[in-house]
């Protein structure tokens, strides 16, 4: 069974003005040392953390790992009066937050200039594992076409400013400026993907490999594919439904694909960013426009095979019926400040890092464990 990872980043918000906070550089150190069950690490700002868990093959265990990280940087952040937000983007920002030091960081910042002073952005990345190179360039044509969709289901950055963006995905908008952003081409074979980074790096697009923004991508330190589309969410439980789609998406082979081009593609990436659920997006399959909820269970037929191969279609139909209840995280954003204000935005941000651990004050002050 092919194993999946999950790459998780939070910002750290005031738990009242949800703008943004560097946490303490010794907070920072403490968090980042720990290797049980998964991994923190720094991200791009000094307001951000990064959480990855170890490779998996279950949704148990992906679960598992990310409420455990999740239990640990909320417990992190609450001593430090702040809230670990599972958001795309904050609710609103003073545009303060630091670069995190460190050569690469250092590079990135250079490239991006003054886009670094409102790039305070959170994703969702999962990797699934594919060995072979060439297997990797073909499953990334696969994916690309239901990048959208996957979009609309997991947008989950309404604000910017302490105003309603009227977009799903504000980070979305905030990524596309960044070179090498949205929809990857379609690739002949493993050879053409490598040229085609070769050049972007040759023309001073990217600093490095690494630092691709495509909604997909090989990735430059494992044998996968890492789907990069997702806002970050609001719950361990929508983070591992995305990751099990992905995986299904990547695995199934016989995918019936019509040839809708990049621009077809960052097109409907665009309304699944501004409209969510609601939106209009291209069939990959059909090239035809179709409702995007339509366009969902199109996707779970196409690949629920696989899905049930898996043992994973029974969860994913789970998520998917839990979204047209519940909403997705924009609209759970939503709904929680028209009907409470910042404190009640606050209250859902924070119940996705809830820790299941002693008060900061009952806890050692070296690191915590559950």
């Amino acid at each position: 069974m092919a194993r999946f990872g999950i790459e998780e980043e939070f910002l750290f918000l005031d738990a009242h003005s949800l703008v943004p906070v560097t946490l303490t550089a010794g907070t920072r150190e403490r968090i980042t040392r720990l290797r049980t069950g998964g991994e923190v690490t720094r991200e791009y700002l000094t307001s951000q953390i990064e959480c990855l868990t170890e490779p998996v093959t279950t949704a148990t265990d992906a679960e598992a790992q990310l409420a455990h990280l999740r239990g640990l940087i909320g417990w992190h952040a609450q001593d430090q009066h702040a809230i670990a937000a599972g958001t795309g983007t904050p609710f609103a920002s003073t545009r303060s937050s630091a670069v995190s030091p460190s050569p690469h960081y250092d590079d990135v910042a250079s490239q991006l200039g003054h886009l670094t002073r409102d790039h305070e952005v959170n994703g969702l990345h999962v990797h699934v594992e594919v060995t072979d190179d060439e297997e990797r360039v073909r499953a990334l044509n696969r994916v690309r076409g239901w990048l959208p969709v996957l979009l609309a289901l997991t947008g989950n950055s309404p604000f910017v400013n302490g105003r309603d963006s009227d977009f799903a995905s504000w980070r979305s908008i905030l990524i596309r400026r960044l070179p090498s952003s949205w929809a990857p081409p379609c690739f002949r074979d493993y050879d053409d993907y490598r040229s085609g980074v070769q050049r972007l790096i040759d023309v001073g697009a990217l600093t490095d490999a690494a630092s691709l923004s495509w909604s997909a991508r090989i990735s430059e330190r494992y044998p996968t594919v890492e789907v990069r589309v997702f806002d970050a969410q609001l719950t361990a439980e929508d983070s591992v439904s995305a990751a099990l789609l992905s995986r299904a998406l990547v695995l199934t082979t016989d995918l019936p694909l019509a040839d809708i081009g990049v621009d077809g593609i960052d097109a409907s990436l665009w309304t699944a960013a501004r409209r969510g659920m609601d939106a209009r997006l291209l069939d990959p399959t059909t090239g035809e426009a179709e409702d995007a909820w339509k366009l969902a269970d199109r996707m779970l037929s196409a690949i629920a095979p696989t899905l049930r191969e898996l043992g994973d279609e029974d969860r994913v139909r789970d998520g998917i019926d839990r979204l047209r209840t519940d909403g997705t995280g924009a609209q759970r954003q939503r709904r929680a400040v028209a009907e409470g204000g910042t404190r009640a935005l606050g209250d859902l941000l924070r119940a996705g890092t809830a820790a299941p651990l002693p008060a900061p004050a009952e806890q050692p002050a070296s690191a915590p464990t559950t």
